[in-house]
Formats: C-alpha cells, sequence, structure tokens
C-alpha cells in the first residue's frame, strides 16, 4: 500500500512540476490590436510583421528630456542579454509617442547614439498623435498624451512582454528597477 501511495505522490508531483514549465503564470493575455505603422528604415510595419513571436514594446520619443534615454539604455542591456543566452525568435519594439516629431530619420539618428543593434529591434513611427494615446491605452493599458503646451509627452516606462499569441503577457519596470532576470527567465517560458 505505501508502495502505491508513493508512486501516486511521484506522480502529482511531477504533473505539478510540468505544471509550472508551460508558461507565464497569471499572464495578463491583454490582445494586441492591429497597427500600421513605418519603421526607422522607412519601412511599411503592422502587427503581423510580428505574428509568431515573442516581442518586448516599449513608448519612447528623440526628444525625451528625462526618461527615454534610460529606458532605451535598458532595453539595449535586455537585447544584449537575450543574444547572450541565445534566444531565438525575439523582437523589439519601440513606439513612438510623438510621431509628428519622430520621423523616421530622427529615429535612424536615435538607434545610432545607443549603438543599437538593430536586426531585431523596430522603432515606429507614421501614424497619428491620436492613433498612438488610443493604441497605448487600449491594447497595452498605458498612457500616453502629448500636452498642448512643450514639447514633452506625458507616458509610462514600462517594458511590455508580448507573446507569440500577440497577446500582453507581462508588463515590467523599464526606467529605474528593470527584472532583467525575471524578464530572460519568462521569455524563455514563452519559447
Amino acid at each position: 500500500m505505501s508502495y502505491r501511495l508513493s508512486f501516486l505522490v511521484l506522480v502529482i508531483i511531477v504533473l505539478l512540476s510540468a505544471c509550472g514549465q508551460k508558461g507565464i503564470e497569471n499572464p495578463l493575455d491583454y490582445p494586441v490590436k492591429d497597427f500600421n505603422a513605418v519603421t526607422q528604415d522607412n519601412q511599411p510595419f503592422e502587427k503581423k510583421n510580428l505574428d509568431g513571436k515573442i516581442w518586448v514594446a516599449d513608448f519612447i520619443f528623440t526628444n525625451c528630456a528625462d526618461v527615454c534615454p534610460p529606458m532605451t539604455a535598458n532595453m539595449t542591456k535586455l537585447q544584449k542579454m537575450v543574444e547572450d543566452e541565445k534566444l531565438e525568435n525575439v523582437e523589439f519594439v519601440s513606439f513612438s509617442v510623438d510621431p509628428t516629431v519622430d520621423t523616421t530619420e530622427k529615429l535612424t539618428e536615435y538607434a545610432k547614439n545607443f549603438g543599437l543593434m538593430d536586426e531585431n529591434w523596430t522603432f515606429l513611427t507614421g501614424y497619428s498623435q491620436e492613433f498612438i494615446e488610443t493604441y497605448a491605452k487600449e491594447t497595452f493599458k498605458t498612457l500616453v498624451k502629448k500636452p498642448q503646451e512643450g514639447d514633452q509627452v506625458i507616458h509610462q516606462t514600462y517594458f511590455f512582454l508580448v507573446g507569440p499569441d500577440q497577446k500582453v503577457k507581462k508588463i515590467y519596470d523599464g526606467y529605474q528597477e528593470v527584472p532583467y532576470d525575471e524578464m530572460i527567465s519568462d521569455i524563455k517560458l514563452l519559447q
């Protein structure tokens, strides 16, 4: 009898441990809505370009006076960690929150200033201010707002992990307390 009980306990433990490896625990699963944009290379880009890929998104702008340069540096570090871990099928996407100012040329210059590897990092523009404010709110549940006065756009400083199923899985601090190891672990769970 104890042999059967031991075997049953072992089976339950194996099943429970396997369940933890299936994906991110309690994912947000916000569906990513369609978008049409232009890359820093002046190429058309839409959500379907990311189908089946894991991607990390953020919201930045090129003349940001405070949070965007550290966020971009943090994303650069994450990109390097993904490369070092040899994780495949991972993309990085930065949505400009100031599309009338952030031309493709400005985004290209911005990327070069950070020495970015742009083969898997896309900077997006080419949509209206109204679109990006609504899109950020409805798809990523985040704030983007360009005030009537001044040149600084209000936006939050999160990184968003999107799974191959095109759903936002998790949100992380992308500015000060960036949980790099947790993000790498979560990306591995989505592989």
